[in-house]
């Protein structure tokens, strides 16, 4: 899952001092802001004793009911012996606390680092390894339990038709000439993949991107050495194939989704998938293996058409005004990018068979 809303008025420490007491015992704490905050505004809490916390104001985007599913699954985290963020409840008992029509919440922080990219397949290995695992611990939780879920993520239908009608409707837009040759070839693409067979949905991440993980270092072997799966707000019922899917476009692209010429890096695809494998998650049904195989080829296609559309709309993905003159052309970049990344990985469906055999039988 791409998650790349329009950012909302930044929240400085002294409001989110302000919000901190709902947890008393974070008084005194120092705060300090934490990452880009794209999604969730996020800040670093290091109280008077020297523990480390995570306060969040949680992007309007998540109904604040995911935090029921967030305390059942790293409960269950913690029962298997995994590594994870925890709740703090408030004073009142909540699992969040709302100010200003927005939900907050407290978590423990995992000690480590993240890494925007995959600096080599060892530490591909180590991440998919861990989410092998995290698949595994959580394999056993009823789907119905899950509350707050949004719908329609991976609706490609859905997704090409905003698609066509982005095209059908904003003739006069600055960028029409160059986006409406990609959207049709997008869905001539999308005419000829081989259709994602059916599979019931495990309990996944569903946003597995590399910087939703904590290393233990940031270089060396204490970069290869995944401590702990973050970022919990999507984990839910997800069919396989869009979760391996989505951390196989993700991570074997060292270029960037930014960049318009894409890079697939076998090496990092088999080493993710070896890793994977060889922690013994339940193992892959037949349809389940071939949604592995095709997974990645719809989910580049799936988000180039949704760049491509917001490349004409402008209204859904964040961007960059530092590098781009505009969203549409942010989007447009975007787009290029992942269906660059979309070819190469078609051309290397045969190669990635044979790994996929290899690491499954």
């Amino acid at each position: 899952m791409v998650l790349l809303l329009s950012a909302r008025p930044p929240i400085g420490p002294e409001h989110a001092h302000v919000v901190l007491r709902a947890w008393p015992e974070m008084d005194g704490a120092q705060l300090r802001r934490l990452g880009s905050g794209l999604i969730n505004d996020t800040f670093g809490v290091q109280t008077v004793g020297g523990q480390a916390y995570v306060l969040q104001r949680v992007h309007p985007v998540f109904a604040p009911e995911i935090h029921h599913n967030i305390a059942r699954v790293t409960a269950r985290l913690a029962e298997r012996g995994l590594a994870t963020p925890r709740l703090i409840p408030t004073t009142a008992g909540a699992r969040w606390t709302t100010v200003d029509d927005a939900p907050w919440r407290l978590m423990t922080r995992v000690p480590g680092v993240t890494h925007d990219a995959v600096v080599g397949p060892k530490q591909a290995h180590a991440a998919a390894a861990l989410l092998g695992r995290f698949h595994s611990a959580l394999h056993a939780l009823p789907a119905e339990d899950f509350v707050g879920l949004r719908s329609g993520v991976h609706d490609t239908p859905a997704h090409l038709a905003r698609l066509r009608d982005a095209v059908d409707t904003c003739k006069s837009h600055r960028l029409y000439e160059s986006v409406a040759p990609l959207a049709s070839r997008l869905l001539e693409a999308a005419d000829r993949l081989p259709s994602l067979p059916d599979a019931p949905p495990r309990i996944m991440h569903g946003d597995p991107k590399l910087n939703n993980v904590v290393f233990a270092g940031a270089d060396g072997p204490e970069a290869a050495r995944a401590v702990a799966w973050i970022d919990l707000d999507t984990v839910g019922p997800l069919p396989l194939a869009y979760e391996m899917g989505d951390a196989w476009r993700s991570w074997c692209n060292p270029a960037g989704e930014d960049a318009e010429v894409a890079v697939f890096d076998h090496a990092v695809f088999t080493a993710s998938l070896e890793g994977w494998a060889g922690t013994d998650p339940p193992p892959p049904t037949l349809p389940e293996r071939e949604g592995l195989l095709l997974g990645v080829e719809w989910i580049t296609l799936e988000l180039a058409a949704r760049f491509a559309a917001d490349a004409l709309l402008e209204s859904y993905f964040g961007w960059d005004p530092a590098r781009f003159a505009g969203r549409g052309e942010h989007n447009r970049a975007r787009a290029r990018s992942q269906w660059s990344l979309h070819e190469l990985v078609v051309a290397s469906r045969s190669a990635r068979q044979a790994a996929l055999t290899r690491a499954l039988d």
